[in-house]
């Protein structure tokens, strides 16, 4: 509504649409540059309504009246206002006498504090609540005004409309993305445009009727944009939640923990038919003995008939690259019954109980789909021994999860654990006793004969020169577990590819054996001659020392070219496997330490002896200890082990300390004997290798012998 007041005439309230409707109806050509306002009609019609009144005044501009005079308000009010007259009969005083309502019923009981003229009306508007709340109450039909009483005028529309950009500006930032619409930016005042832009005489109309069709078609561009900008947010959430849902439910790689936050756990079996007992070579009993698992798997009736139990679990000890997880991989390949698999690290996490809570959900999926198989790999992540610590008082749960769902109070008949670890020291003595691990398979370093099927089973694999014999490489690799082999072949198959060649020869794995053994090249380093003839002597005393001492073993390669952190090697190979070490044996190792310094002093003399032989001091005094403290080989000490020298006496310890000091002397005393009887041997092997840079066996014989090298 709109209210207007006259000094004679009592207040009279039309439609607000009716009057705005009238206004625009009798248009006329005349132009006033200064708007009138309402605020100046009020001030002549009833000047002493200011200071009572508290009614926001608003321009005519934003009414669109401004093309109106002020004589043409008269005769538009007296059209509009149908049987409004002025009565020039006088009425009694009653008739003149108005009552307003005051803001409360005690101002209404007791007295008006003042004379108002106009009617007011009161709006309550939602004062601004907690960020919280507002965001709770945002999400509902807002703003939300509560209007006590009160008519609807120009006012209280623009109090709302105030409030309400009170309220965007508070809203959240996504609530006005997504939920609210973006507020265009405030034009400038058509007349300011007018004046500003020097429009000439007669074009005004012009000018706004085409100003006013393109903010229309901005308009609308703006709000088809803002309104594709709100869909393709919605858009973008809707996909990202169903992308992190889908996550959720992806099975996490190997482990098959489809979540890892251990509310969610379920597993999955693994399917792994590509394995067999065929792929495993090197280790026929540790073979052996899971075939009668997989065996009593399939036919369990054979074994039952004469009461016979299924083991509960089966122990993979070994060093790594032997083949533990081969072995278990081909259980799940031989194997008809469901499979499962789960690294010991991947149980704990930082959360108290998500471990156990794993451990739960792993056997409970292993129960129900009984007979099947566990594989626990790197066992001694989960089950390593129980201790009390302050910092850690949870760090049990899963171990004790694991033990009563092995060997607790309910069973688990049909489930068959197998763990793999390579510390079966660290595993708590409760986890690896009989009823929860009832065998404990030994998966060593292949032999000889292991090392064969091994080089035979990859070298199948490439492409090689069919005069290459794996019996020689496999007695030249000593030691060496599958793991290694392969990189071995690997190694020689990709120099081969290098060098351009179509097949691999026995070049090619004798020199990823040396790179395996004394480490790769570096030919980049420039070492300047006397640093070459220091080290071609210290490494040639190594290799004299090591073939005149009865016991030592045999040379296999000594060079001077830089490989991994040293600046030459010598490598020793021992014709056949050696399962325990002699006396004799572990005195000419020690002895071949010593060849390097002793080399040194004997040519260059003490003041110029180098740090080289650091490392050779290292392995003679290892040695040296092992045999006196772990070893019973001291003659003084005797047949007694000391594990702890800590804890010993002082005076047990200095008898143990003059023991291996003597025998490093000792030592030491040999290797000089030696390399100043074959002095001149020394002089020419170490010539050779300042010629050549590396030598084989067979050239260091032929020196050493006194024979002339083909020139290569």
């Amino acid at each position: 509504m709109f209210s207007l007041c006259n000094t004679v005439q009592p207040q009279v309230t039309v439609p607000l649409s009716h009057l705005i409707t009238a206004f625009h109806t009798p248009k006329t050509a005349a132009y006033f540059p200064s708007s009138a306002s309402i605020q100046s009609l009020q001030r002549d019609a009833c000047p002493d309504q200011e200071t009572h009144s508290s009614e926001p005044t608003f321009n005519l501009r934003d009414l669109g009246l401004t093309e109106l005079r002020i004589k043409q308000l008269d005769k538009i009010f007296d059209q509009l206002l149908p049987g409004i007259h002025t009565d020039t009969n006088k009425r009694p005083a009653h008739w003149h006498t108005s009552y307003v309502s005051s803001q409360s019923f005690f101002e209404n009981k007791t007295g008006f504090p003042g004379v108002y003229n106009t009617l007011r009306s009161c709006s309550i508007l939602r004062q601004q609540p907690r960020p919280l709340k507002q965001i709770c109450n945002d999400l509902q039909n807002w703003p939300v005004f509560i209007q006590s009483r009160g008519f609807k005028t120009l006012k209280l529309k623009t109090k709302r409309l105030q409030s309400t950009s009170e309220i965007e500006n508070t809203a959240p930032s996504f609530m006005k993305g997504f939920l609210m619409r973006d507020r265009l930016p405030d034009v400038d005042n058509l007349d300011k445009l007018v004046k500003n832009k020097n429009i000439p005489d007669g074009h005004e109309d012009t000018f706004k009727t085409g100003f006013a069709e393109g903010f229309l078609k901005a308009q609308a561009l703006t709000q088809r944009t803002n309104d594709s900008l709100r869909r393709t947010r919605l858009f973008l959430l809707v996909l990202l939640l169903i992308g992190i849902y889908g996550l959720s439910k992806t099975p996490f790689l190997s482990v098959r923990f489809r979540t890892t936050s251990g509310l969610d756990a379920s597993v999955d079996p693994v399917h792994m038919k590509n394995v067999t007992f065929e792929h495993v070579k090197g280790v026929e009993e540790a073979k052996h003995e899971l075939q009668e698992v997989v065996e009593f798997l399939k036919n369990p009736q054979k074994f039952t008939v004469l009461g016979g139990k299924l083991p509960k679990g089966v122990l993979l000890v070994g060093p790594p690259g032997t083949g533990k997880t081969l072995l278990a991989r081909a259980v799940a390949g031989e194997a008809d019954v469901p499979f499962y698999y789960a690294s010991g690290s991947e149980f704990d996490e930082m959360f108290v109980g998500v471990g156990a809570s794993r451990i739960r959900n792993l056997f409970r999926e292993a129960k129900s789909n009984a007979p099947c198989v566990i594989f626990i790999d790197e066992l001694d992540s989960v089950g390593g021994k129980r201790i009390e610590s302050p910092m850690h008082p949870y760090s049990r749960q899963t171990i004790n999860q694991l033990l009563a769902e092995m060997d607790g109070f309910k069973t688990n008949e049909g489930v068959i654990i197998i763990g793999a670890t390579n510390f079966p020291e660290a595993l708590d003595n409760a986890l690896v006793r009989p009823g929860r691990f009832d065998m404990q398979v030994t998966v060593p370093r292949p032999d000889v004969k292991g090392r064969t099927e091994i080089l035979k089973w990859y070298l199948s694999k490439i492409k090689f020169d069919v005069s290459i014999d794996p019996e020689i490489i496999a007695r030249g690799t000593v030691g060496f577990s599958g793991a290694e082999l392969e990189n071995l072949v690997n190694q020689a198959a990709l120099k081969a590819a290098v060098d351009g060649k179509d097949m691999v020869t026995m070049k090619e794995l004798d020199f990823a054996k040396d790179k395996i053994i004394m480490g790769p090249e570096r030919r980049s380093v420039e070492i300047d001659r006397r640093n070459k003839t220091i080290t071609a002597y210290h490494e040639s005393g190594h290799a004299v020392i090591a073939y005149y001492t009865k016991d030592a073993m045999p040379i296999n390669k000594a060079t001077i070219m830089p490989r991994g952190p040293t600046l030459g090697h010598v490598s020793l190979l021992p014709e056949n496997d050696r399962w325990s070490e002699t006396r004799s044996q572990l005195l000419a190792q020690m002895d071949v330490s010593m060849g390097g310094r002793v080399a040194e002093e004997i040519i260059f003399g003490t003041d110029q002896i180098t740090t080289g032989a650091s490392s050779d001091f290292d392995s003679a005094t290892t040695i040296a200890k092992m045999m006196v403290t772990r070893f019973g080989m001291s003659e003084k000490l005797g047949v007694m082990t000391y594990s702890d020298t800590g804890k010993l006496s002082p005076e047990t310890q200095a008898a143990i300390e003059q023991e291996v000091r003597s025998l490093l002397k000792e030592s030491y005393e040999r290797a000089k004997n030696i390399l100043k009887t074959h002095a001149k041997e020394h002089k020419n092997l170490a010539e050779a290798l300042l010629m050549y840079e590396t030598l084989d066996a067979k050239e260091i014989q032929m020196v050493l012998e006194g024979k002339k090298l083909e020139s290569r």
